[in-house]
């Protein structure tokens, strides 16, 4: 069985070596949809019964490990040093430094990391992360997929 649940953040960035308007500092609504697998609970009398995985208990580890942290925060390549250099001059400015260039790809592929081993096998059925599809607009996303 896969369960998804969507949540959404406010984040900017850029990609300096893009050949249009991407290359400029701008944001995005992104949407993260986290898709995992797993047996159906069968546990009568407890919380989790008949569920893959509680949505709330999705929702709060994407939420801890993911989402918060992006949130309302500018996403910058670490060799993008202008960047960083302008940023640092901002005092308590919410700047998330990545080792990859900021894309929806990169984002996606960086959220699965981090997010992979919180789902885990966490409710003794299998569970396991799926896919995390990331949407920089309503029309483009990127699918970070297991193996």
């Amino acid at each position: 069985m896969r369960i998804t649940r969507r949540l959404e953040f406010d984040a900017g960035h850029r990609i300096p070596d893009h050949a249009s308007q991407c290359r400029h500092l701008h944001g995005h609504r992104y949407a993260l949809e986290i898709t995992l697998s797993g047996e159906i609970i069968d546990a009568d009398g407890l919380p989790v019964n008949g569920m893959v995985m509680d949505f709330a208990d999705v929702k709060r580890i994407a939420n801890a490990l993911v989402v918060e942290r992006w949130d309302h925060a500018f996403l910058v390549y670490r060799q993008d040093r202008k960047v960083l250099d302008f940023l640092a001059s901002l005092p308590g400015h919410k700047t998330v430094v990545l080792d990859v260039v900021p894309t929806a790809e990169n984002l996606a592929a960086e959220a699965f990391r981090i997010l992979d081993p919180a789902y885990r096998d966490s409710y003794g059925n299998h569970l396991r992360l799926e896919r995390v599809r990331l949407y920089e607009t309503p029309n483009c996303w990127a699918d970070a997929l297991h193996g």
